[in-house]
């Protein structure tokens, strides 16, 4: 062999033994690659940043929600205040006019005592009048006592009752117990309310009369005869 084929064949064996040398450069090189591709772990400086971020979006939704909620209340307030006042308008109503059924139905009673005097001005029998004004006297009576619930009571011979009489005077007289000797005014009632007592003078019991201790038995039948 000669010298210039020796040297052409020592320089390929080097090149040979240099090619795993290089590749496994190579591929060293891309691995080095690889592990600089990663995502970056972030700094203390930047979590911080994104806490601050994080904590003023928070903020910013609870002022809102706060808004909303002081609004809502405001409403609200304005809401109770005007039913208050509604209320307290509604009330004074049912105070200033709660006696208005009353009067419309006594207008009719009041046209005609208007009628009554304006005939009594000319009129020649008194009679008439007086039957006029008994007439409409009981037409209003009628009217308090069916629609409104009111009665009169007091009338003389009554047991005295003190719940319901005012007695302005007394007397002695032959009764077991009180009784009304004279009505001076009567008393009313509205249902079963005392509006008001009737005056009365009393006679009270001067011990002359009595109470039966026992009453009497029956007496008793005749056997039939057989």
């Amino acid at each position: 062999m000669s010298d210039s084929e020796k040297d052409r064949t020592e320089k390929q064996e080097q090149e040979t033994d240099n090619k795993p040398a290089e590749e496994q450069k190579t591929a060293g090189s891309d691995a080095t690659a690889g592990k600089d591709e990663q995502p970056k772990e972030k700094t203390e400086t930047e979590k911080q940043a994104d806490r601050i971020a994080e904590l003023t979006k928070k903020v910013g939704e609870l002022t809102k929600e706060n808004e909303d909620l002081k609004d809502q209340v405001l409403r609200r307030a304005a809401d109770f205040d005007n039913y208050r006042k509604r209320m307290v308008k509604e009330k004074q109503d049912t105070y200033d006019y709660a006696n208005e059924n009353l009067l419309q139905d006594l207008l009719d009673s009041l046209d005609n005592f208007d009628r009554t005097v304006d005939a009594a001005a000319n009129a020649k029998d008194v009679k008439s009048i007086a039957d006029g004004v008994k007439m409409i006297s009981c037409s209003l009576v009628k009217l308090l006592e069916d629609k409104y619930n009111l009665s009169s009571y007091g009338t003389a011979g009554d047991k005295f009752n003190p719940d319901e009489h005012q007695a302005i005077g007394s007397v002695q007289g032959p009764v077991v117990e009180p009784v009304l000797k004279e009505v001076y005014l009567k008393g009313y009632k509205l249902k079963d309310k005392v509006i008001r007592h009737a005056k009365v003078m009393v006679t009270m019991p001067d011990g002359s009369a009595k109470a039966d201790d026992k009453e009497k038995k029956p007496d008793a039948e005749p056997e039939k005869k057989q």
